[in-house]
């Protein structure tokens, strides 16, 4: 079964695999992009729905998600009152995210690693040819607004220009605002962090 947060972790793996790539994903970013589009996807399949930037399981039943992923993600949606936040839900679901799927498309023969020479070297991953990759690299073809604004986000492409998502509904567009946001924050920590060990660094160093 294809979904978003699948389609997204194989084009970032496609795009990473190109000698011109501007630079190399950011696993935090990309996982945060992920549980974004897992909400997205829950949103299409009327599994919850957002009140505000809350996240509120659907009452009705309409049946486990068919993907493994959705399902798991479904099944970890807070449903008592006051619900989650869609940004609590990114940071919460989001961490190590991009490595779950990875695993699981590795588990599932999506990807595969080149063979090297030396037995003691491993070659880099790559995407298998099957029709899960090609129904990715053909969204992603397409410019597909929800898909390119994903993938914006985690730092794969440039950030769609002018009105892109217009006609995209609100609570999509409200989960999108919330991974920008959150990418963000995210870069700061890491900025904050790497001050700190500069400073501490300095300190050894006697400067």
């Amino acid at each position: 079964m294809t979904t978003t947060p699948r389609d997204l972790q194989l084009v970032a793996l496609l795009v990473s695999m190109d000698a011109e790539a501007p630079r190399p994903v950011v696993p935090g970013d990309l996982s945060l992009a992920l549980a974004g589009a897992e909400v997205i996807d829950l949103l299409h399949a009327g599994t919850l729905s957002l009140e505000g930037d809350r996240i509120v399981p659907c009452d009705h039943d309409r049946g486990a998600p068919a993907d493994r992923l959705l399902d798991a993600a479904a099944s970890a949606l807070v449903r008592q009152a006051p619900h989650e936040s869609v940004e609590d839900w990114l940071w919460r679901r989001g961490r190590g995210l991009s490595a779950l799927y990875r695993a699981a498309l590795t588990e599932e023969g999506l990807l595969t690693r080149e063979r090297r020479r030396l037995p003691f070297r491993k070659g880099r991953t790559t995407v298998a040819a099957s029709s899960a990759r090609s129904h990715a690299a053909d969204r992603w073809a397409s410019g597909e607004p929800v898909l390119a604004a994903l993938a914006a986000a985690a730092g794969i492409r440039e950030a769609p220009t002018g009105d892109a998502l217009s006609g995209t509904d609100d609570a999509v567009v409200t989960v999108l605002a919330a991974v920008n946001e959150a990418v963000v924050e995210l870069e700061g920590v890491r900025q904050r962090r790497s001050v700190e060990q500069a400073a501490f660094d300095n300190i050894w160093r006697g400067v």
